[in-house]
């Protein structure tokens, strides 16, 4: 399974619709792989807070049209990272999207973790409340948004939902580009699992991002990291080795908390 995270720029001088296009053309360059994978809010920038409410949209706006037609167009599994959408009564959530190769927008995904704690997503967007996965040819992802990487008992949810490899699309800060390092390692070890961790590069809001995305396989390997600059991270996966690493290291059968 090819899988290809792209670390786009967020340049706040970039127009909104010209990163869109821009980035509609860099999921066409991924031919060939099976999944493709944007971050967190990369259209508007994920501490843009101000710009929240003037860039949102609904679920048949701009951005989700031109990632079904690249899905479409590529013939590519696309999670397209993550867009402020504005729901029929108004509220705001950070939504994450899943475009089948026919273009078809097959699973949604609510943020539950909003970061800000008093200010920023905390306050401008309402909470997702459901763990959501899609199942892939060969895999079932289970979806996380950045400040969910923070929460394992979200990604246990996940793992009794059938979860092979989780897909986190993030705007994380170089300032705690540690922690994100970490805590991508951490999920994929505890749950033996893939974490497939695709964050954007360039600075807006006067936040540098971390850049960084990361693979890591079910043994807590990295399978392949980018740097901090725009690029496009392209790996190989095997979705058998999940089922391998559980059986000959069954911790996950040790579980009492929690359970039942």
């Amino acid at each position: 399974m090819r899988a290809s995270l792209i670390q786009i720029n967020v340049d706040p001088a970039e127009p909104v619709a010209e990163r869109r296009d821009r980035a509609a053309a860099l999921v066409r360059e991924q031919a060939g792989s099976d999944l493709v994978v944007l971050p967190e809010l990369w259209h508007v920038g994920a501490f843009a807070f101000e710009a929240f409410a003037v860039e949102a949209e609904s679920l048949d706006g701009p951005t989700v049209r031109a990632m079904s037609a690249a899905a479409r167009d590529t013939r590519v599994w696309l999670h397209a990272g993550s867009i402020v959408e504005r729901d029929a009564g108004g509220a705001l959530y950070n939504t994450s999207l899943v475009f089948s190769p026919a273009g078809e927008l097959v699973r949604t995904y609510r943020k539950i973790h909003r970061f800000g704690f008093d200010k920023g997503e905390a306050v401008t967007m309402a909470a997702g409340s459901e763990p959501v996965t899609v199942a892939l040819p060969d895999a079932v992802a289970g979806l996380a948004t950045c400040y969910d990487l923070r929460f394992p008992e979200l990604f246990r949810a996940l793992v009794d939902r059938g979860a092979h490899m989780f897909v986190v699309p993030a705007g994380w800060p170089e300032r705690r580009r540690a922690h994100w390092s970490l805590l991508a390692r951490a999920r994929a070890v505890e749950n033996q699992a893939y974490v497939l961790a695709c964050g954007t590069a360039g600075t807006h809001a006067g936040v540098e991002q971390a850049g960084h995305s990361v693979v890591v396989d079910p043994w807590g390997d990295v399978v392949g990291e980018a740097g901090s600059g725009e690029e496009v991270l392209a790996v190989e996966l095997d979705p058998g080795r999940v089922g391998r690493v559980r059986e000959e290291f069954p911790a996950l059968k040790d579980r009492v908390l929690g359970v039942g």
